[in-house]
């Protein structure tokens, strides 16, 4: 959520989704450990995490998937240094709970693409603050987590937004995963739009992330819809001052919708939520999760949790009262994967190289091309989309020597067709 302080859908999970599992699950975001703005805090004075009690509760309702904000002070409170213990218990507290209760679990590092240091905050990419320091953290919090079996994806960073022009935030979520599949090469990773996640504005501000790399291709992509006048999230006036209508959520979000569309994208509505204080919201909310579960696209409710019992959108019972938003929010558990075309590729290019047939992979000096003719013009981008080469195929073996290591795709006349790794 932004803090004010101050036609047919191609969808494709069976990248991320195991062979037990027969749906895609909706569920809540349980707000409280992201809570205030003292670090690391007194843990259930500043901020808690959600009780088995609480995770009871969404689960007696059918919501399977939690989304568990976290703060990057709170789990690496000094930089480039080892977890906390103490905190890193309290999130796997929680996971292993929902475990038992057949829940999966998003953990979601909620800072906005910045961190307090010293009590000033500080943007990802700063003096003092190196990408290199929240690649760090994640690549930690990536090994101690990557054994649990209940995790639907590492969320790497809630909301970024208004970032240095020296350092975007594709080159951050890039370095972020490329630090966690140095761990894992299983856990799915989420990578939120820019500019808060606005589903709304997400061809003007995250159209460049389709050209993110990830060598396991798990990458799911998360826009954040709200349904108020400035799509805040804050509702300070009415349904009709706010200029809301029936199909508010469904037009903020088809950009997004449409955009995963036509790049054969994964997709994954991280935050909605809307006031229980006047019915016409739920016909909103209603019409919104309908459009989502049409295209297959899941999403987590702002937001649950027992310390937001009285937040004008909280799904928290108000003494053992559902909220009049779970009405319609409980109607929408679930996807059957028997309704979505599943496919094996995350982005519809032919990532494990067999059309092509490249080898070895990784690389050191030398990459050979099978399945190339004669006079096809190949080129080779680097993960920012700069051509590196550029040739005609004349010959099955040619020289990487000079390229830098890292990912780089391959595309045979202007079709992007496989990618490939330099040691």
């Amino acid at each position: 959520m932004k803090k004010i302080i101050t036609p047919f859908f191609i969808c494709l999970f069976s990248a991320l989704i195991t062979n037990a599992q027969t749906a895609l699950n909706y569920g809540v975001n349980l707000a409280g450990a992201e809570f205030g703005d003292v670090f690391p805090g007194v843990y259930d004075t500043d901020y808690t995490y959600p009780s088995n009690s609480v995770l009871d509760y969404y689960s007696g309702k059918g919501l399977k998937l939690i989304r568990l904000p976290i703060k990057w002070e709170r789990i690496q409170p000094t930089m480039n240094a080892a977890l906390n213990t103490a905190e890193l218990n309290r999130i796997t507290a929680v996971i292993d709970y929902a475990n038992t209760k057949g829940m999966q679990v998003i953990v979601d590092m909620h800072n906005y693409g910045r961190r307090s240091i010293n009590g000033t905050e500080k943007i990802i990419g700063a003096n003092g603050l190196p990408v290199a320091n929240i690649k760090d953290g994640w690549t930690r919090l990536a090994t101690a987590l990557k054994n649990k079996t209940n995790i639907f994806g590492y969320d790497i960073m809630n909301e970024p937004h208004d970032m240095l022009q020296s350092t975007s935030w594709f080159s951050i979520a890039q370095q972020i995963i490329t630090g966690i599949r140095s761990s894992d090469l299983t856990t799915t990773i989420i990578v939120s739009g820019d500019d808060w996640s606005s589903g709304e504005r997400w061809m003007q501000s995250s159209d460049n992330l389709k050209n993110l790399v990830d060598v396991s291709d798990k990458l799911i992509f998360q826009a954040h819809v709200y349904f108020d006048a400035d799509a805040s999230g804050e509702y300070a006036g009415t349904y009709d001052s706010e200029g809301a209508y029936p199909n508010v959520g469904v037009d903020r979000v088809t950009p997004f919708i449409t955009w995963l569309n036509t790049n054969g994208l994964k997709g994954y509505v991280g935050e909605y939520g809307i006031p229980g204080d006047d019915a016409r919201w739920n016909v909103a909310l209603n019409n919104f999760l309908t459009y989502l579960a049409s295209n297959c696209v899941n999403g987590t409710y702002w937001a649950g949790g027992e310390w937001w019992d009285t937040y004008n959108l909280s799904i928290e019972p108000l003494n053992g009262v559902d909220k009049p938003q779970m009405a319609t929010v409980k109607n929408f558990l679930s996807i059957p994967l028997g309704n979505c075309p599943l496919l094996t590729s995350s982005n519809g290019i032919q990532n494990d190289t067999k059309a092509l047939n490249i080898y070895p992979n990784p690389a050191t000096d030398q990459l050979m091309i099978k399945g190339l003719n004669v006079n096809d013009r190949v080129q080779i981008m680097n993960v920012e989309g700069q051509i590196v080469k550029d040739f005609i195929y004349n010959n099955s073996v040619f020289s990487i020597s000079d390229l830098n290591s890292g990912i780089y795709f391959i595309s045979v006349n202007a079709v992007q067709n496989s990618k490939f790794i330099k040691d």
